[in-house]
């Protein structure tokens, strides 16, 4: 009965040197250390995909932020048409095409005088807005600032004041008031919008014109009074200069920009 005893006893001091050896020689410790380098890769496995979906969403919301900016530029630009804000005669390019300009025009209810304009190169109200464009290009005036000052002036074209259509003077350059015929006048429609756009950049600014003057008023201008749209009144703008007298002219203009660009916004 004691044999089996012996064995057991010695079975058991065997185990305990295999044990007692194998932690001297560290293969315990490096099965350990096996299971934790591979849960350590799965872990790195894991914030890699983690990284990869914070820049993907990352760049998502970059992408949806740029959608919203290009969406909303025209509210944004609308909102500075109100009193609270100033809204600049340069600078950047327009935020208007050709057809929304045209748009809206024939959205005012008028009928585009194209007999008339015809004989100064404007046939169509495409055509007298594209010229609007191009000449507003050429001296870094917004277009849609020159266009609905026009618009006021001329009545959405269908003049009736001092200055007579055939005279190709859109934003009543050189008139006096009061209900007197005169005004310059201008060899067709591209000079005088020429003209128009250039006596606006010698309220907007100081800086030289980039075409050859045909604004022969345009000596005459306090540089760079008026380089916003609100205070092209005289009423309204901080040094008393400007373009007009009437009161409100500028918010006047500034409530037409308004109009166009909540309208292209819907």
């Amino acid at each position: 009965m004691k044999l089996p005893i012996y064995i057991e006893a010695a079975m058991g001091v065997f185990l305990v040197v295999i044990l007692a050896m194998a932690g001297r020689n560290g293969m315990i410790p490096q099965n350990q250390k096996n299971n934790v380098m591979k849960q350590s890769e799965v872990e790195q496995k894991s914030d890699y995909d983690m990284q990869n979906e914070k820049e993907a969403v990352a760049e998502e919301a970059t992408d949806s932020i740029e959608e919203v900016a290009q969406t909303d530029s025209i509210a944004i630009t609308a909102q500075m048409c109100s009193p609270a804000g100033q809204y600049p005669v340069m600078g950047g390019e327009s935020v208007v095409t050709v057809d929304e300009l045209a748009d809206y025009f024939n959205q005012s209810g008028y009928e585009y005088p194209s007999e008339e304009l015809a004989k100064g190169g404007a046939d169509t109200i495409e055509t007298f807005c594209q010229i609007y464009c191009e000449e507003a290009e050429a001296e870094d005036i917004r277009a849609e600032v020159a266009f609905t000052q026009a618009m006021k002036e001329t009545g959405f074209l269908q003049f009736g004041g001092d200055v007579s259509i055939e005279q190709f003077n859109f934003a009543g350059i050189g008139t006096t008031g009061g209900g007197v015929p005169g005004g310059n006048s201008y060899p067709d429609v591209r000079t005088g919008v020429r003209a128009q756009i250039q006596h606006l950049k010698a309220y907007a600014t100081d800086e030289p014109l980039n075409q050859t003057c045909v604004d022969n008023r345009y000596e005459y201008v306090k540089k760079a009074s008026a380089p916003y749209v609100q205070w092209l009144g005289q009423k309204e703008n901080p040094e008393g200069a400007g373009w007009a007298t009437g009161e409100n002219y500028g918010y006047d203009i500034a409530g037409m920009l308004q109009h166009l660009l909540l309208k292209e916004q819907g």
